[in-house]
């Protein structure tokens, strides 16, 4: 099994009668570092390491130029708050047991007083299937339609990457299905 982490911002709130009374520039305003919307999906492993460039290029949906884009990395003030939670999930670990429904799901903010930023932070468990010798449509048909399988993304020749839930599908499944679609299944990590 294999872990990613997908983080969300989910809402931004702005405090003007604390900023009024607090800050430097008492207009400073909301967040200019996040929108609403905003995606990023980290990932680590041998050749990928988003953890350790706070997020550097992880955003997958939003504006060039924000936070997490390319060339920018998470603000300090949110990653000082996210970046223990984010790590927790690319290791496979509970994010918030008992606190949440769900231990692969936490929602956090950003420690900004005035503006903070709302975040959900996603544990995406993965298993890694390497096959060979079937079409990659009828690869993926006969993988999303395994019992647990939320989601199934092809990633490069024979590569594909099946959403599941934290225990994964028994691997005399995936390879059932990767033979009913005349592939070999080659390994799974």
């Amino acid at each position: 099994m294999q872990h990613k982490c997908r983080v969300t911002v989910l809402d931004k709130k702005l405090y003007p009668e604390l900023q009024k009374l607090y800050c430097a520039d008492p207009e400073s305003g909301a967040c200019p570092c996040y929108n609403v919307g905003d995606e990023y999906i980290f990932e680590r492993y041998a050749a990928r390491d988003d953890f350790w460039r706070m997020g550097e290029g992880t955003m997958v949906k939003g504006e060039a130029g924000m936070a997490g884009s390319r060339g920018v990395p998470h603000c300090s003030e949110a990653w000082d708050a996210i970046s223990r939670y984010i790590y927790t999930a690319l290791q496979g670990g509970a994010i918030m047991r008992g606190w949440m429904n769900d231990e692969r799901v936490m929602i956090t903010c950003c420690s900004d007083g005035t503006r903070p930023v709302i975040f959900k932070l996603e544990r995406l468990d993965y298993q890694a299937v390497y096959a060979e010798g079937a079409e990659k449509s009828a690869l993926l048909e006969v993988l999303k339609a395994l019992k647990g399988v939320s989601e199934v993304i092809w990633r490069d020749e024979g590569f594909y990457e099946l959403y599941t839930g934290p225990n994964g599908v028994p691997e005399e499944y995936v390879r059932a299905a990767v033979e009913s679609a005349g592939g070999t299944l080659l390994r799974i990590d």
